[in-house]
């Protein structure tokens, strides 16, 4: 079932949403190399279990507005564009449910603005101190971070031979015709890649706040680019309950590649 998305005007740029659904809202948000389009097939369960579902493209991604500087975005900003978002939409509490990119932004919402977030699902990344004191192995999986902080290379790279790099660093063949036709698009890669650009920093040891909402946290035994570790190791920076599940043999993008296992484990932590 395909649902229309329109276009918003949010912290000064125009986003691209899909809302569907009556009920309590839920708030999906995408990272990298996605859009909206990664959580297709969770919207109809979403939206048949009635909830009220939020997808947005995030900055940059998919069919909203490009800001032209890497400065643009930096954390902060990607946390005001959701508080934005859900004030646009007259939204005073949410069910966050966020994956990859989206999961940082989404701790970083759940830290700043605890008031606005009723629970929160993070798919694949844990707490930001977990994940910058995730050790050697958390270190070499991310590898990609600091190539990315070079200027142009990494655009050149990721689509030199027909996006070879590209393919063969995601391995995920079958979810590369979404990405493609979308990352080919002037500008929407640089976008995309200067969310790391703008917030390396992330990827260092340091004490962030601790999250006072109820996490529910999803990890996937497949993943190429993220530990286990920085999952569990949230329990020590989230003062409310907190759990996490394994999806096994999904790999880094579980709600596309294993929906019929992770889509009753959201249902679940939702409820």
């Amino acid at each position: 079932m395909d649902f229309p998305t329109q276009k918003l005007q949010v912290n000064g740029l125009q986003m691209n949403v899909l809302i569907a659904g009556e009920g309590p809202p839920v708030l999906l948000v995408h990272g990298f190399p996605d859009t909206h389009q990664v959580w297709r097939k969770q919207i109809a369960v979403l939206v048949e279990a009635g909830y009220r579902v939020i997808a947005p493209d995030t900055r940059g991604c998919g069919d909203s507005e490009i800001p032209d500087r890497i400065a643009d975005y930096q954390r902060g900003i990607l946390v005001q564009d959701l508080v934005a978002l859900l004030n646009v939409l007259k939204i005073d509490k949410v069910r966050l449910v966020a994956h990859d990119w989206g999961a940082v932004q989404g701790w970083l919402l759940a830290m700043a603005h605890p008031e606005r977030i009723e629970r929160y699902i993070p798919l694949s990344v844990g707490h930001p101190t977990a994940y910058g004191s995730g050790g050697l192995r958390q270190k070499l999986k991310g590898w990609y971070v600091l190539m990315f902080q070079l200027p142009w290379f990494p655009e050149w790279l990721l689509t030199v031979f027909d996006w070879w790099v590209f393919r063969t660093f995601t391995a995920f063949p079958e979810e590369f015709a979404h990405w493609q036709p979308v990352l080919s698009r002037p500008g929407r890669l640089t976008a995309g890649i200067n969310y790391y650009r703008a917030n390396v920093d992330l990827i260092l040891p340091r004490q962030w706040p601790k999250v006072r909402v109820p996490v529910s946290g999803i990890f996937s035994s497949g993943d190429r680019f993220l530990t286990e570790g920085q999952m569990r190791d949230s329990a020590n920076y989230v003062d409310a309950p907190f759990r996490y599940e394994v999806i096994k043999g999904a790999n880094h993008w579980l709600q596309v590649h294993a929906p019929e296992q992770v889509n009753p484990v959201l249902l679940e932590f939702l409820r």
